[in-house]
């Protein structure tokens, strides 16, 4: 029988999924909102896994443009194995993955294959960055103060 991970596990899960979303997004990415159809849209999907075994977790995966997928789609399904979506589309997966990557990394997340063959081209997301560790885009104290005013009021 399928075993989820408890209450507090799956907040945790959730909330790990949410900064890797922002992050992705501030990066530039176009992220699939949680339960958007993919065949709507292209980008990073991130996915939450509540299992309570060795396969939950956090997975990121790049979702190529609709056309793509239906082009390297319909040339699988043809045995046109020689076909140029279908290399096209697993290089563009290939390098979407190692970007985001990168970027995860860069920005403190702990990150690595997700050595499943359910997942392929997949990420698994281990950790966020530490505690404490602010996103290096999230707004200063400096960018909100005003010019000509101090602490204490307007300046004359």
């Amino acid at each position: 029988m399928f075993e989820r991970v408890g209450a507090e596990e799956a907040a945790s899960l959730e909330s790990l999924a949410r900064k890797v979303r922002n992050e992705l997004a501030a990066a530039g990415l176009p992220v699939l909102a949680s339960g958007l159809n993919p065949v709507l849209a292209g980008g990073a999907e991130v996915d939450v896994d509540d299992g309570a075994d060795a396969a939950g977790g956090v997975f990121v995966a790049w979702q190529a443009s609709p056309r793509l997928r239906d082009c390297a789609s319909r040339a699988f399904r043809l045995k046109q194995l020689d076909d140029p979506a279908l290399w096209h589309s697993s290089a563009v997966g290939a390098a979407m993955m190692q970007a985001m990557a990168a970027i995860l990394a860069s920005a403190g997340f702990s990150v690595e294959d997700a050595r499943d063959e359910y997942r392929p081209q997949q990420l698994r997301v281990l950790a966020s960055p530490p505690s404490g560790q602010q996103p290096v885009w999230q707004r200063r104290d400096d960018e909100l103060a005003m010019p000509g005013w101090s602490q204490d009021g307007p300046v004359d």
